[in-house]
């Protein structure tokens, strides 16, 4: 997925096994330079979104959980360190029958 305010795309893998675990990377592009490793679903991740304004995703992944991650910050001549200002907003868990939006705050 494309970044709506930085030349920067976000990939996901969810390998079961190996160095690259359930992560989600940042890329710089052009030079394809990974600038940010998002680590905390304990299975693959499955599903990817983006907020309107473009500076939170959303991943959610086969441990029931959805993570909403503060990773790109809007334009207006601000420049973000590499990997720097990334974190987690919120997680939810389902899996328990209930809507995993009501539990966020």
């Amino acid at each position: 997925m494309w970044s709506r305010n930085s030349n920067e795309l976000v990939s996901t893998h969810g390998y079961s096994r190996g160095p690259v675990q359930n992560q989600i990377h940042i890329w710089r592009y052009p030079s394809m330079t990974q600038i940010a490793t998002l680590t905390g679903h304990t299975f693959r991740v499955l599903y990817l979104a983006m907020s309107p304004d473009g500076q939170t995703i959303v991943t959610g992944a086969g441990d029931e959980t959805l993570r909403f991650w503060n990773a790109f910050q809007k334009g207006r001549g601000e420049s973000k360190a590499p990997g720097g200002g990334i974190s987690v907003l919120s997680e939810a868990r389902g899996g328990d029958g209930l809507n995993p939006f009501a539990k966020l705050r």
